[in-house]
């Protein structure tokens, strides 16, 4: 299969819990991927569960959290745009795409989970042979994922997603709805994991998952790669 037009879906969740503090999307997790396909010429859209601005989580814009994909964003005004007029994600078609990306950050853990036109999208990108990549803590909108047979979409496969202890480290254990290491397990996931921050990407076919924000280009990495084996198969 050819990849050409790609669909990225974001978080409009911009509330860390009851903490008071914000959250929403991690930008360095949109940026590279995000870059990846454009370089390539790939279309590509963004959509959300509300539509409109995507919220950014503060933390991500820390200097120490800069990458050369998030300096690139603020200085492209064309880009910044896209992300502050997304689509809503009910208008979507799995048919008009040839694969999706989600980005991470801790607000889809809030708004993800249980989004029924998430939950329908991704089934229909799966049942329909296409890729879906998830990353960081975007791999929560598997979580009611079903394949055709009524099973969890996660059972018995490889997934990674940011970990129990990587959580810990950044102190949100008891602020996240659940941890989402814990969750996968539960829901029958072989789930693996690599050291804390460093990239870390599995692949069960067309599932590709990533651990946390280094992981994101090298989960648009396989991506394409597995996209351009298929297309091969196909000759």
């Amino acid at each position: 299969m050819k990849i050409e037009k790609v669909l990225f879906v974001v978080t409009s969740h911009d509330e860390l819990g009851n903490t008071g503090k914000k959250t929403g999307l991690w930008i360095e997790e949109f940026a590279a991927p995000y870059y990846k396909f454009h370089d390539l010429g790939k279309e590509i859209v963004i959509a959300s569960p509300k539509g409109g601005q995507a919220p950014i989580d503060p933390k991500s814009d820390l200097p120490e959290n800069q990458t050369e994909a998030t300096k690139r964003y603020y200085s492209d005004k064309e880009t910044q745009g896209k992300l502050s007029n997304t689509v809503l994600l009910s208008s979507v078609s799995e048919s008009d795409f040839d694969t999706v990306f989600y980005p991470g950050g801790h607000g889809p853990m809030w708004d993800l989970p249980d989004n029924k036109d998430s939950i329908k999208l991704i089934e229909s990108f799966y049942n329909n042979g296409k890729p879906v990549a998830l990353v960081c803590h975007a791999p929560v909108a598997l979580k009611n994922v079903k394949t055709p047979d009524g099973e969890w979409l996660v059972k018995g496969k490889k997934v990674a997603a940011f970990t129990n202890s990587e959580e810990e480290a950044v102190e949100l254990t008891t602020v996240v709805p659940f941890l989402l290491e814990d969750m996968l397990i539960e829901r029958g996931a072989n789930f693996q994991k690599g050291e804390n921050w460093k990239p870390f990407v599995t692949q069960e076919g067309l599932l590709i998952t990533g651990q946390n924000p280094a992981s994101s280009v090298l989960a648009a990495d396989t991506l394409l790669k597995y996209a351009e084996e298929l297309v091969e198969k196909e000759v």
